[in-house]
C-alpha cells in the first residue's frame, strides 16, 4: 500500500470540506480533499448564501472545486474507507492507498460513521465539537451536518470548514490566526485583475 503525507487531510468535498480545504492550502498547509461528488448541494439551489444572489447547486460546486483547484489543494475522486488514528496524526485509507496527515477534518454530512470509528465522542446523534470544530480527539474536527441535527446549510458548512481551518493553522503557527486579506494581496494573488 502507498503511502502520501500532507499536513491536512479533509474527507468529503461539499461546501464544508472544500471550505476547510481552501483555507488551509492558501495559507501554506499541504492539503488532500476526498472528493466522491456526493454532495446534497446537486439538489439545491442558492438564494441564502451571503454575497450569492442565486445559484445552482451544482454551478456552485464547480466553481467552488476550480477554487480550491486553483490553490494548489490535491483534491482525490475516492471514498475514504478508513480513518485512524497514526504516528503523530492521522491515516485515512482511500481506493487502497494511505494517506497520512497531522490534522484531519470530516466533512461527510450526516454521514457519522468515519467520527464513529475514530472514537469522537458524541452529543446524542451528533459529533460533539467545541467552538472550532474539534471533537474529543485531538486535532480532528467534524462539520456541517455532522455537528448539526437537521441543519442542510451551505453556507453553515462553508463557516464550520473555516473555523477548523482557521484552528489548525493557529496549531500550527502558533498563535491566533486571522485569515485577512487585503487588496494589495489580491494584487499579488490575481496579479492585479481582482474585482475592485
Amino acid at each position: 500500500m502507498a503511502e502520501t503525507n500532507a499536513d491536512v487531510l479533509v474527507v468529503g468535498g461539499g461546501p464544508a470540506g472544500l471550505s476547510a480545504a481552501l483555507f488551509a492550502r492558501k495559507n501554506g498547509l499541504e492539503t488532500i480533499c476526498f472528493d466522491t461528488d456526493g454532495t446534497w448541494m446537486h439538489k439545491a439551489h442558492l438564494f441564502n448564501y451571503l454575497g450569492v444572489d442565486s445559484i445552482d447547486g451544482s454551478a456552485f460546486m464547480t466553481a467552488a472545486r476550480s477554487q480550491v483547484d486553483s490553490f494548489g489543494v490535491e483534491r482525490v475522486e475516492a471514498e475514504v474507507t478508513d480513518v485512524s488514528e497514526a504516528d503523530d496524526g492521522f491515516a485515512v485509507e482511500a481506493d487502497g492507498e494511505e494517506y497520512t496527515a497531522s490534522y484531519v477534518v470530516l466533512a461527510t454530512g450526516a454521514n457519522r460513521d468515519l467520527a464513529d470509528s475514530l472514537g469522537c465522542a458524541f452529543d446524542d446523534e451528533i459529533v460533539d465539537v467545541d467552538v472550532t470544530m474539534e471533537t474529543s480527539v485531538e486535532n480532528a474536527y467534524a462539520t456541517g451536518a455532522m455537528v448539526r441535527a437537521e441543519e442542510w446549510q451551505a453556507i453553515i458548512s462553508a463557516g464550520d470548514g473555516a473555523a477548523a481551518a482557521l484552528n489548525i493553522l493557529s496549531k500550527e503557527k502558533g498563535e491566533h490566526y486571522h485569515d485577512f486579506d487585503v487588496p494589495a494581496d489580491a494584487d499579488a494573488v490575481f496579479g492585479g485583475m481582482a474585482e475592485e
